[in-house]
């Protein structure tokens, strides 16, 4: 029944319906703190694996988990309100 529906429906239909799906289930800021935390989990594994770390290699690890806000800010803000529904 579904493949009839989108083999009569105009392209422009068809982009919009994907685009709204993408867009509910917020597959790009899912992917994104994904692989935020793939990042994360090699910086931080690289850090511990340093014998001497200097204060560049500090300051590097502090940024990339001080992002941590940012992706979260992201992920959170990037849902519709509660009235859209």
């Amino acid at each position: 029944m579904y493949l009839v529906f989108l083999l009569n429906t105009p392209m422009d239909d068809k982009w919009n319906l994907w685009r709204a799906r993408i867009d509910s289930w917020r597959v790009i800021p899912r992917v994104i703190v994904a692989l935020y935390g793939y990042v994360f989990y090699e910086v931080v594994t690289w850090y511990m694996l340093l014998e001497l770390p200097n204060m560049a290699q500090a300051g590097f690890v502090s940024t990339i988990v001080g992002a941590a806000a940012l992706f979260f800010n992201f992920y959170v803000s990037s849902g519709g309100s509660s009235d859209d529904k």
